[in-house]
């Protein structure tokens, strides 16, 4: 299994991820779209991913043309990113189940306590494996 870097671009936040060859998540953070590319590039540096893997909706031309310049060579691979944000959102909940009085609400009804462009990202990356894996 490659090692994965995923972003879910943004015109103010972005969801930046990196796994591991054996699946783990060793990076997840929701990041100002200011720093995205620095710590895009120094994860890039430290960890050597295989493949950058990307959303193909917001501002996605404008970051692929800024990656490919920082990162020149960097296998960039767009993925569809429809409906990832209300994916994510239902992945959160699974990820950091409800606390308190708001695990009685039905999760589409629960307020996000927190941006989830970064569980976003992970949808990206699993989307990628989805379409790239062995059959």
């Amino acid at each position: 299994m490659p090692v994965l870097l995923g972003f879910d671009p943004g015109r103010d936040k972005c969801g930046v991820v990196l796994r591991s060859a054996r699946g783990e998540w060793l990076f997840q953070e929701v990041v100002p779209a200011a720093a995205a590319l620095e710590i895009i590039y120094n994860l890039y540096q430290q960890y050597q991913p295989d493949v950058l893997v990307m959303g193909d909706q917001t501002t996605h031309r404008q970051w692929r043309q800024q990656l490919q310049q920082r990162l020149p060579g960097v296998n960039l691979v767009t993925v569809d990113e429809r409906y990832s944000t209300l994916e994510a959102q239902n992945k959160y909940w699974k990820l950091y189940p409800a606390q308190g009085w708001r695990r009685l609400l039905p999760p589409g009804l629960r307020p996000l306590p927190r941006p989830v462009d970064d569980v976003a990202a992970m949808i990206l990356v699993e989307r990628y494996c989805q379409q790239h894996s062995p059959a």
